[in-house]
């Protein structure tokens, strides 16, 4: 029942689809910068088909999450969590990371046949 009030679980959410929806991309160009080779590698585009589900998801949770860490801290009751200067800081960091890994899961597709 806290994750709905504090935004923590739109967050998560958010955080996991961005990171889902670049292993596609994102996984084989980290093991061949790792030293990693071969056919198989061709093989870990299995969740493809699925990257604009999760980038949907990722933004549909950035969404929700935005409205509750964006908040005023005058619309948080006294002793909730978003009352806390220090976890609105906190939580405001983290949505902007997850912001980030959202934007890369949306470029790097682009970009991706630059570093091959």
């Amino acid at each position: 029942m806290a994750e709905q009030r504090d935004g923590r679980g739109a967050l998560a959410t958010g955080g996991l689809a961005a990171i889902l929806a670049s292993t596609c991309c994102l996984g084989p160009l980290a093991l061949i910068t790792l030293g990693f080779s071969g056919a198989w590698i061709g093989n870990l585009t299995l969740l493809e088909p699925y990257r604009p589900i999760f980038i949907g998801a990722a933004l549909v949770a950035l969404y929700f999450a935005y409205r509750r860490i964006g908040r005023p801290a005058t619309a948080c009751k006294p002793g909730e969590v978003c009352a806390i200067p220090q976890v609105r800081f906190t939580y405001k960091i983290l949505f902007w990371l997850v912001a980030i890994l959202v934007a890369i899961a949306l470029v790097f597709p682009y970009v991706a046949p630059l570093f091959y």
